[in-house]
């Protein structure tokens, strides 16, 4: 069996193992840059399972981390909001791009 974790970060929750690619909302960690290429941990790990071992926190697992390396920031695609009333000519339109940073998972 794999060995896998559930990490949160940014109000989410995401199931990783080592080798995994995943978008979360951007970091900016306190005191660092978080450029391209830099090496970041997520110490917020809810559940850790190694085969038949698994330990769940509450909330979070004690002395679990997971080390990651943070492969780009940028921003995500165009999302497009439009409010709309009928009879009434109101029509509003407006785009967001959401931040985002992607990450490489190398150690569980």
């Amino acid at each position: 069996m794999n060995k896998f974790a559930v990490i949160e970060t940014g109000g989410k929750q995401y199931i990783v193992s080592a080798g995994d690619k995943l978008k979360v909302e951007k970091l900016s960690v306190k005191g660092l840059k978080a450029e391209e290429g830099s090496s970041f941990d997520f110490e917020k790990v809810l559940l850790v399972s190694d085969g038949d071992k698994v330990e769940v926190g509450m909330p979070y697992v004690s002395g679990a981390k997971v080390a990651t390396k943070i492969v780009k920031q940028a921003k995500g695609e165009k999302k497009i909001v439009f409010r709309y009333h009928s009879k009434t000519r109101y029509r509003k339109r407006k785009g967001h791009r959401q931040l985002y940073t992607e990450v490489e998972i190398t150690k569980v």
